[in-house]
Formats: structure tokens, sequence, C-alpha cells
């Protein structure tokens, strides 16, 4: 046989098998147990579910804003603001958004269009500016 025989152990090869410390290489160089779930990396996500989970926080985060500032500047919502508000965050964390209805968003937003500009008047409202400022009176002329 040109290779040499399977039966007869080679020298001057390194083996895994030994090591200084008697152990298995592999089992030296590892510490934290491998079946620990809490070491595991969750699987990464796409692009566009990224994009999704993003706009997700993004929205309970304006709407915890919204609620907060007007609690704090003592502005009372009315019951439907105060609704809108707790509905809207019901359902983007059970859905991940808030409209079902997908010509009335963007593809990957958490708000609808509508829903997002009420979120801006409430929120104008709790710091005391002007909520709509298209439908101002016309001033009197003089």
């Amino acid at each position: 046989m040109k290779g040499g025989d399977a039966s007869k152990p080679r020298s001057g090869g390194l083996s895994r098998s030994s090591s200084p410390k008697g152990g298995s290489a592999l089992q030296a160089r590892s510490s934290s147990p491998k079946d620990d779930s809490a070491t595991r990396k969750k699987p990464s996500l796409s692009p566009w579910e990224q994009q999704k989970e993003a706009a997700k926080r993004s929205a309970l985060n304006a709407l915890k804003r919204a609620r907060r500032s007007a609690e704090k500047a003592g502005v009372s919502l009315s019951g439907w603001e105060g609704e809108f508000l707790d509905s809207v965050d019901e359902r983007i964390r059970e859905h991940g958004r808030a409209f079902a209805d997908p010509e009335k968003g963007a593809p990957g937003q958490a708000l609808s269009s509508l829903q997002g500009r009420k979120l801006k008047e409430i929120t104008a409202k709790a710091k005391g500016e002007e909520t709509r400022p298209w439908m101002r009176k016309a001033k009197a002329k003089e």
C-alpha cells in the first residue's frame, strides 16, 4: 500500500485526542454548557422585519410620549382621545400595527396616516400648541 497500513498509528502528526491536560482540546475551549438558552442569539431578522419592529417601537413610544406630556401639562384629554390612545396601543402590541387596510398607510408602518395625524394633534394639544392650524379663523380686516 502506498499510504501505509491503516492499523498502524501515525507518528509525527498532531491529533485532537492528545492534549497536554489529558482532556479533549474541544472540551477545554468551552467553559459554558452548549444547551444554555440564555447565550443563544435570536435568529437575525430580515431587513423588512427589522423595519416593521422599528416602526412598532416608534409608534408605541409616540403614544407614551403623548399621554405623558398631556398628564404632565395637566391637559385633560377627551374621552375619545383617551380611548383612541388605549385602543391604538393595544392593537399595535397585539398585531404589530393599528390598521387593517393596507391602503390606509404605508407598508411596514404601525399607524395609518390619519392615526398619525390625530396623534400629532393630541401631542400638540398637550403641549399647548395650536392643534389644527389649517382651521384657523380668518383675521378680521380693519
